[in-house]
């Protein structure tokens, strides 16, 4: 009988598993180039829908605030003067303080529907204000509320009654009547422009009630 052959165990040479190795490591390194692409493309665009968001959610609360503008005066802060319903003065700080009707009470709790709401522009950052009463106390800070920021500018017109365009409310060919009636006075409509260093100008044409 002749002898069983022997069969002798053959592995894996040293360049093979350089190879392996190799093509591993360029496999790794495709794959978590894939994955950190989907991920910053993933924030990129959580950024993107959050600023349309912000943008979107302004330019509705400047619409009806507006569009919603009631013909009351306030008290100041003082109690020693009236501030018109109105108030829009672009040497000053504030953008535009108005009262406006539609404030919801789900709450029921024993206050007015009205609100007073002040827009102003704080370096590139649009705020908005509201006192928690109609007429304001020393004693009642503004509710404080960061809308947007990389604002470059702003600019609000005013249409009055003879539908010329005014850069200021009260404009200053207001009405002539009782005490008190150029405080009450709104405009025909206001013209709100936006200037925003990435999504660049955004106008709203917004009619006044009344």
């Amino acid at each position: 009988m002749s002898a069983p052959r022997r069969t002798s165990a053959r592995g894996f040479t040293l360049i093979e598993v350089l190879v392996s190795v190799f093509l591993m490591a360029v496999l790794s390194a495709l794959a978590f180039e894939a994955l950190n692409y989907v991920r910053r493309s993933r924030e990129v665009t959580q950024s993107v829908y959050a600023r349309l968001g912000a943008v979107e959610l302004t330019v509705h609360l400047l619409v009806n605030d507006f569009s919603q503008a009631a013909p009351r005066p306030i008290r100041d802060s003082v109690g020693t003067s009236t501030v018109p319903a109105l108030l829009a003065d672009s040497r000053t700080t504030n953008l535009a303080s108005l009262t406006r009707t539609g404030w919801m009470n789900t709450a029921g709790a024993p206050r007015s529907t009205q609100q007073r709401v002040i827009w102003r522009l704080d370096g590139t950052r649009l705020l908005r204000e509201h006192s928690t009463v109609l007429d304001g106390t020393l004693a009642n800070a503004p509710v404080t509320r960061e809308m947007i920021n990389d604002v470059t500018a702003v600019r609000l017109r005013f249409l009055d009654s003879q539908r010329n365009w005014q850069e200021s409310w009260p404009a200053a060919s207001g009405p002539v009547g009782a005490p008190g009636s150029a405080q009450s006075v709104r405009p025909r409509a206001v013209e709100i422009t936006l200037e925003l260093k990435d999504l660049g100008r955004i106008v709203r044409l917004v009619e006044v009630p009344g």
